[in-house]
């Protein structure tokens, strides 16, 4: 498993680097999520929306195949959240990756939810993590062409 964490470093998307002279950084990005077998995004909300960075991310990899048939984990964890996640599942959906409703996982009122060192301190929200992981592991394990 590689956390990635550093989607602000990524290059602003351009539309006429998308195909040719693309930047190294995100051809080894998008080799990243080609060679994966699964990916998880955990995001917060901010304006009722997905956050720059990930939109930034996932638009570099529209005009490819990377994200097409691949199984995708869905976690947003903010304050209310409920618009960011549901936008995030409609990209998800756009782009063609694979998730099922126990595959997603809405966290509303996360500060309440983990302590200052990012512990989870609420067992229902642990509980609910832990079946994402499970559905998640049972999705990766589907063969090729099973859509959900």
């Amino acid at each position: 498993m590689e956390i990635i964490d550093n989607l602000t470093e990524l290059p602003h998307f351009k539309t006429e680097l998308t195909d040719k002279n693309v930047p190294k950084q995100i051809v080894d990005f998008r080799n990243k999520i080609k060679n994966s077998d699964g990916i998880v995004i955990c995001t917060p909300e901010y304006v009722f929306s997905i956050p720059s960075c990930l939109k930034n991310m996932i638009e570099w990899c529209v005009s490819t195949t990377v994200f097409s048939d691949k199984p995708i984990g869905i976690i947003t964890a903010s304050a209310s959240g409920e618009k960011g996640h549901e936008e995030l599942k409609l990209i998800m959906k756009t782009i063609q990756t694979k998730f099922t409703n126990e595959t997603t996982l809405l966290i509303q009122g996360i500060k309440g939810k983990i302590d200052k060192n990012g512990k989870i301190i609420n067992k229902d929200t642990e509980n609910r993590l832990r079946k994402l992981i499970i559905s998640f592991n049972t999705l990766i394990e589907k063969p090729a062409g099973n859509n959900v």
